[in-house]
């Protein structure tokens, strides 16, 4: 029954671990932010101070560039998250009832042999009489039996149960692996793509955040200092 229990509790594991990978890949779907940034960019598009001035027409233009480059980062990122995660996950899960079935099948031998067992002992305690002698024989000849089919079962479980334990650690390797990487790349490809946005929105200088802070106050403080604008 223990045997039972530990090979429920790696099934309930890899649902639980293929539900989380479901859950990443759909953010990577939904990908809020960047949605977001789209239609901020769409909607700056169609505003007639962006097609008034060809300047902040060109740099919303090229952030919505950047935005569908990090898009297609983002759809790779999810292919390699479905094929090298979830896949795999949801092939291993398949072992599982098997192993189940199999488990179940060496209980039943088990309860054969502790039935055929208490038939052998209520035959030995009776009377030695030429029909209790057959049927003791025959109990005894079907103890041994039900004993070679248990120790054969359980002699196979014991034997693969632990090598399947322990190869799911070289089972999921190669996935985790993979999906590392894939983020790696995809954060990688990020930095690049706003880095060289950042770059053309600036004319190749490379800003701080203290400038940039700067640039903003410089220019709000000069819109206040405007006579339209009350402060």
């Amino acid at each position: 029954m223990g045997a039972n229990k530990r090979m429920v509790l790696p099934s309930d594991k890899q649902k639980k671990l293929c539900l989380a990978a479901r859950s990443v890949r759909q953010r990577l779907v939904e990908a809020a932010l960047t949605k977001a940034e789209r239609r901020l960019t769409q909607d700056l598009q169609n505003t007639p101070l962006c097609q008034a001035e060809k300047e902040l027409k060109w740099i919303v233009e090229e952030w919505d560039h950047a935005l569908v480059a990090l898009d297609l980062h983002s759809q790779e990122t999810n292919s390699v998250l479905q094929k090298a995660v979830i896949d795999p996950i949801k092939k291993f899960n398949t072992i599982f009832p098997h192993v189940q079935a199999a488990v179940k099948k060496r209980e039943q031998s088990l309860q054969e042999v502790q039935k055929c067992q208490n038939k052998f002992t209520r035959y030995q305690g009776r009377e030695r009489t030429g029909q209790n002698l057959v049927k003791l024989h025959s109990s005894k000849d079907a103890l041994q039996q039900a004993e070679q089919e248990f120790s054969a079962q359980n002699a196979a479980l014991m034997e693969e149960m632990p090598r399947l334990y322990e190869s799911r650690i070289q089972y999921f390797e190669p996935s985790l692996e993979a999906l590392i990487r894939s983020q790696v790349q995809h954060t990688t490809e990020a930095f690049r793509i706003y880095g060289e946005l950042s770059n053309t929105m600036n004319g190749q200088k490379d800003c701080s955040n203290s400038e940039y802070a700067s640039r903003i106050q410089q220019s709000l403080a000069e819109i206040k200092a405007l006579s339209i604008t009350v402060d």
